[in-house]
């Protein structure tokens, strides 16, 4: 994508005053969890997904927001909060069970400090996880006051985040083939992002990349101007877009459609080009809960006494070897900022490329990520994602920060086109949630659906136990219907989990929707499962309708 006459051209003494805007970056971020919280149980060890998330992306995400408003850069992104992530966020219980976590993350830490008191390449790495820890427990239950939503919003409002939302338990919509259940999982979003959020979304991440045609029809219902679709989403698409994935394209419903680029997600995403994977950064298979004496991690294991990883490791990528050497966080800084560099540097040059090709429009180059991946999995993520935004708002005019809405408010002329069925998994299709290890659970998930629609035409006007048990049949077919489970069977981690949590949810529906046809609604078992799977708790079930 980088011309040589135009580096030529560029590295000629050119005055930043001189520069010209010449395209736009739109960095997205796809913030998701399924919903993992089990009340019958007093520790839950995928509960430990929902606390990782908080204290190593979530939190750190919220600083670097607030910093840059502190330092008055005028930043844009794009960032989904899914309905199931909101209500995890927003639940009492794991609110509080995540102060209990970050409590006991703290008192190991300092332990930590205290046991490499004469290791000086680990001690200094033990004082900034207390410092982290800290910071985050300081963040979630006193600066915010437990309400991270509420924090997030607060970017929302001052306009520089904008907030998008998902499908309600972010379920693959291609694969759903009552068109009512694929509604209800738009609808459901819609309202409970509304709720929490003071606004209803302009913008959803469909939950893998998946389209099909059609679907934005229901899109447009539910008041979306703008969805995301993988780069052959819109290259198959037709007609065959003008601008490639450089420019939205118009559904017939008038709904847009932005593609992601290739090359700057390669930047990130790749194993073998990615930045994430320099030796210089943090290890994320290095841990204290593996590495360290079982009886001295054993108070910090879950009750069955599992090792599990605890946050807390000491060693540096290294390199293809099982001697790691030890991680130096101020190089591991200062690469974050080289790459941060490096990504703007051809995020320039390739706006230019691009600008001199199509000469009548600026191109857009849009970013889409997985939120967890920076923090969580990539530790420096957040710091180089900090870079890259104070590069491109100080450093540089030829790329400007953009989120589609002021996109498509700059340029409301585009080409009307139909984009192709595409997902971002593997292969870009629906191979990664439809093969042998997951097929058998489509037929289930299917029929459910099928008479989740049945019972709310029989019951159009249900009040008391009967609304009680239509709305948790709802609830239940929703978790059903995630596409992490499938997800998780495919990859093979946590198989037994996700197959559990798939039959759990479908046996309810079936115990709900025999129970309400035969008029014999079980009151005590209802409210059990009211109690366990509390999502959406102003669900009314005739959105299936």
């Amino acid at each position: 994508m980088i011309n040589d006459n135009l580096d030529a051209k560029r590295s000629q003494a050119e005055a930043p005053g001189d520069e010209i805007e010449k395209g736009y970056l739109a960095l997205v971020l796809h913030s998701h969890l399924p919903y993992v919280r089990h009340p019958e149980h007093d520790e839950f060890l995928e509960e430990d997904w929902l606390y990782e998330a908080i204290t190593e992306t979530y939190v750190p995400l919220i600083n670097m927001f607030d910093g840059l408003v502190k330092d008055g850069v005028d930043f844009r992104i794009t960032m989904s909060l899914t309905p199931t992530l909101i209500a995890m966020l927003t639940d009492p219980l794991l609110q509080n069970r995540y102060v209990r976590h970050i409590n006991k993350l703290i008192e190991l830490a300092d332990k930590e400090i205290g046991r490499t008191w004469n290791q000086p390449e680990f001690n200094p790495i033990a004082r900034m996880y207390k410092d982290m820890f800290l910071n985050a427990r300081y963040v979630f239950e006193e600066k915010y006051g437990r309400n991270l939503v509420g924090a997030f919003r607060k970017f929302q409002d001052m306009g520089k985040v904008e907030i998008i939302t998902c499908s309600a338990t972010h379920g693959f919509l291609p694969l759903m083939t009552n068109r009512n259940a694929v509604r209800a999982q738009i609808m459901v979003a819609v309202e409970h992002h509304k709720k929490h959020l003071g606004r209803a979304p302009k913008g959803i991440w469909l939950p893998e990349c998946g389209y099909y045609e059609g679907l934005d029809e229901i899109l447009q219902e539910a008041g979306i101007r703008y969805f995301f679709t993988d780069a052959h989403g819109i290259f198959h698409a037709s007609p065959r877009p003008k601008y490639g994935v450089y420019a939205p394209i118009y559904c017939r419903s008038g709904v847009a459609a932005f593609g992601r680029d290739i090359e700057s997600s390669k930047q990130v995403w790749s194993s073998i080009e990615g930045y994430p994977g320099d030796y210089n950064y943090r290890d994320f298979y290095r841990d204290v809960g593996f590495d360290l004496d079982y009886n001295y991690v054993r108070p910090y294991l879950h009750p069955d006494g599992a090792r599990v990883n605890l946050g807390i490791k000491y060693h540096k990528i290294t390199g293809e070897t099982d001697n790691k050497d030890p991680y130096i966080r101020h190089w591991a800084l200062e690469k974050a900022a080289y790459h941060a560099g490096n990504f703007l540097f051809n995020r320039e040059r390739q706006a230019e490329w691009l600008f001199d090709i199509f000469k009548d429009r600026k191109p857009l180059i849009v970013a889409p990520y997985d939120a967890e991946l920076y923090g969580h999995w990539w530790f420096e993520g957040p710091d180089w994602l900090n870079f890259l935004i104070r590069k491109t708002v100080s450093d540089q005019k030829t790329v400007r920060l953009i989120t589609p809405m002021e996109y498509l408010k700059e340029n409301p002329r585009c080409q009307v086109s139909i984009p192709s069925f595409s997902s971002w998994g593997y292969k870009g299709y629906a191979e990664v949630w439809l093969e042998g290890s997951n097929d058998w659970i489509y037929r289930y998930l299917n029929k459910a659906a099928d008479r989740m629609v049945e019972l709310t035409k029989m019951f159009p006007h249900a009040d008391g136990g009967l609304r009680r048990a239509l709305n948790q049949a709802a609830r239940e077919l929703l978790l059903a219907q995630s596409s992490d489970w499938a997800f998780i069977m495919k990859t093979g981690s946590h198989v037994e989990y996700a197959v559990r949590r798939t039959r759990e949810h479908l046996l309810r529906f079936t115990r709900l929707y025999d129970d309400i046809k035969g008029n014999r609604i079980d009151e005590g078992w209802l409210g059990d499962i009211e109690y366990k799977d509390n999502i959406f708790p102003d669900i009314d079930y005739r959105v299936y309708a």
